[in-house]
């Protein structure tokens, strides 16, 4: 399910290993964070890892379980049987497949399960062998740009651009999790203004509220948000980074509570609120005659003055501008009454809809 911008509001939810190399586990992720996705009717992928972990690790280095991520790799490592699985459970429960492919065989199978988008971790950004096997896909691609170089970022959008492939970009801190003075959301601004016509989006590791820099982020123009997910059950430590399902949907409110708030005219000037425009009317100050005012005579600034309240029909400081008087009057006006747009020669009096506009306004 992918519109014209496969990227534009998605929310990526990166199981990551949370499934600990267990398909149960993995199918109850999905069920619970996807019931929070329905409920939130928001557009979202669950997104796996997929490694070709025999190969991933050298043979070497594979019962040393003192190396965290070769121990993590291997612990965690799911047969491609069970991947399919989970593939066709995710497509079930309404969301989007995705994988972050970390090697080439794992290109081929985001291929074989036909996932939609593919995601390049900030460790892959420059690894350019990765990198092109993803590319010969064709497929749509969202890059996170943790702790990688400004020439590697330049050298890896010109390449998809070059090759027109949809790319998206994540703003991201690689740090698992990070502090909240550590989010630089700046760089969202940063990475708009340097690559415009990609999607730009967020992809956070805080930990301290889920609200706050959705707030923020969605504010300065990211469309594209990704969290670590996981579920608290089989006795497991949830990790800092790893939000759960009741979190991920106070991230959901959060998200639609920012698009509440910024609305939806960003290219053009918004309508205003009719409330908005009568409030403002009741400040505007009306045309008053300063004198006796016959018909006939050709009103001059000293003939008027200018006060508020405005009257339905009156004419106001909006239509007389200082110096530009010259009309004449078709009634007359007593001292100190409001000069209507029927009691004048003018351009308002003559187009019947800006005529309404006036007649239909202040007290």
């Amino acid at each position: 399910m992918i519109n014209h911008d496969p990227f534009e509001d998605l929310f990526v939810l990166e199981m990551t290993n949370n499934h600990l190399g267990s398909l149960d586990r993995a199918l109850a992720i999905v069920r619970a964070h996807s019931r929070v996705v329905r409920f939130n009717g928001v557009r979202a992928a669950i997104k796996l890892q997929f490694r070709d972990a025999e190969r991933f690790v050298h043979p070497d280095f594979r019962d040393r379980t003192d190396i965290r991520y070769v121990r993590r790799v291997l612990e965690t490592k799911l047969t491609n049987a069970e991947y399919r699985e989970i593939v066709e459970h995710i497509r079930k429960s309404g969301c989007i497949p995705m994988a972050t492919p970390f090697d080439e065989r794992s290109v081929d199978l985001c291929v074989e399960f036909e996932l939609p988008i593919i995601k390049i971790a900030s460790a892959d950004s420059n690894d350019w062998l990765l990198i092109e096997r993803i590319a010969a896909t064709r497929k749509p691609v969202l890059v996170s740009f943790g702790g990688t170089p400004l020439k590697d970022m330049d050298d890896l959008v010109t390449f998809f651009e070059r090759r027109n492939i949809p790319l998206a970009i994540n703003h991201c801190v690689a740090a698992y999790p990070h502090e909240d003075s550590e989010a630089q959301l700046h760089q969202i601004d940063f990475l708009r203004h340097r690559y415009q016509g990609h999607t730009i989006g967020y992809s956070c590791h805080e930990y301290h509220d889920w609200s706050t820099s959705m707030h923020i982020a969605y504010g300065k123009g990211a469309r594209t948000f990704e969290r670590h997910i996981d579920i608290d059950a089989d006795g497991v430590a949830v990790a800092q980074y790893s939000s759960l399902p009741e979190q991920v949907d106070s991230w959901f409110k959060a998200y639609q509570r920012a698009r509440e708030f910024c609305g939806n005219a960003q290219t053009s000037r918004l309508v205003p609120l009719d409330r908005e425009t009568a409030y403002l009317d009741s400040y505007i100050r009306g045309v008053y005659a300063a004198r006796d005012i016959a018909v006939g005579e050709l009103m001059t600034e000293s003939d008027i003055y200018m006060a508020i309240p405005l009257q339905k029909g009156q004419l106001s400081t909006r239509e007389l501008m200082l110096g530009k008087f010259g009309h004449r009057m078709l009634k007359s006006c007593a001292k100190d009454a409001a000069i209507t747009v029927d009691d004048i020669d003018s351009p308002y009096g003559k187009n019947e809809n800006m005529r309404r506009q006036i007649l239909n306004r202040g007290l």
